[in-house]
Order: C-alpha cells, then structure tokens, then sequence
C-alpha cells in the first residue's frame, strides 16, 4: 500500500487497473514475497506513458532488482529502442536474468552487471531516459552521472523521493533517520538543478521528473 496517498484513494485507483499479465503479476507476488524493492505499479504505469510520449530510443536504468521495470520500459519502446540497465547483486542478476528470458526480451535488454558508479563514467553513449532507483547514499554522484549521460530534451525519472512519507513527516523512525536526511538533501539538489525543469510527484513512493534543458 502506498504510505503517499490516503488508503482509500489508493484502493480505489488499484480497483481501475487492468488485471496485470501473468508475468507482471508474477515478478509483483515474488518480489512482495521475497521483500524486493520494485516500482510501484502506479509509478511504472507513468513511466510507460513518458516512454509512450518521448519514444526514445535509448534507455538507462540504474538498479535493475529483478529486471521488473527493465520489462516495463522494454515492451513500450520502439523496435530497435534499447535499455541499458545497471545491476551490483550477484542474486539480483540472476533473477533478472531468468525474468527477462522469460519475457523474451533479451534482445531489447542489456543486463550490465556492476556498480553503476563504476560503471556510468565509462559509458560514452547518451540517453533519451534515464531511470535512477538504487542505493540511496549513491543518489548525488549516480544523478551527477546521469546528468552527463542525459540528452538535451531528455528525461531522467527518479524514484523513492518521498521515501515511504517521511521525507515530509516531522516523525520519522530512528532507522530511516539517515535516509531520510540523504533524501530530503538530495530533493533539494534535484529541484535547485539549473540543468534541468523539474518536479517532484506524490505517485508510488515519490517520483521525481527532470527534463534536460
């Protein structure tokens, strides 16, 4: 359930959406069971309409988990549209892995395994999009690189920027205190960015939206 929206408007939206395919619906059970970060549904629904919107052709991911939204994006993109995606867990990638083979899409998506901050400064390539939703603590330095790797007229999507409600509770949990901080400061940075026009929106856990001008 979401901690952004009240309950109620939540379960009603959950009430209008299209039953999910059965891989879709399978990665969302596993990844609930198994307590696996993924996009939240609503979220991933607004990405697919930006990728409907700009039709790019290259597209970046920065934290693959288990390959959910790296199908996602992959199904909407044009024939030769590609996603690059960037994965650390050696458990995550072989879920990915078997996930993406299962949806046959391994020609649309380049599972790179690694650390994205080892990884992005030797990427040369640049992106129409680019969908950032890793490890917290690396948000500044991984959006840095992103910015690099982003087109003019690009878009970069960013998940997690209310951060389960607390990025704007006055109450917050004592284990999500430095979380918390390191989001609140990264909101800050995103927003004041005069590299790009950007909003924050209370969908999923908080999406931030950042076109390259």
């Amino acid at each position: 359930m979401s901690e952004i929206i009240y309950s109620n408007q939540y379960e009603y939206l959950s009430s209008l959406r299209s039953e999910p395919d059965a891989l879709i619906k399978e990665m969302e059970e596993y990844a609930e069971a198994n307590r696996i970060p993924i996009l939240n549904w609503k979220a991933a629904e607004l990405l697919e309409q930006i990728i409907l919107m700009i039709r790019p052709k290259r597209v970046l991911e920065i934290g693959t988990a288990i390959a959910y939204s790296s199908i996602r994006i992959a199904r909407k993109l044009r024939k030769k549209g590609i996603v690059d995606t960037i994965e650390k867990s050696l458990d995550n990638i072989s879920l990915a892995s078997d996930f993406i083979k299962k949806a046959d899409l391994s020609e649309k998506i380049n599972l790179i395994e690694g650390d994205a901050l080892d990884i992005m400064p030797q990427l040369s390539k640049k992106y129409d999009l680019i969908f950032l939703d890793a490890d917290k603590e690396d948000y500044e330095k991984l959006f840095y690189y992103s910015l690099v790797l982003l087109k003019k007229n690009g878009v970069i999507f960013i998940d997690n920027l209310l951060w389960h409600g607390f990025a704007a509770s006055s109450k917050v949990p004592p284990n999500y205190k430095n979380s918390t901080k390191m989001i609140r400061e990264f909101n800050k940075l995103f927003t004041n960015q005069k590299a790009l026009e950007t909003t924050i929106l209370p969908i999923g856990d908080g999406i931030g939206i950042g076109v390259k001008i």
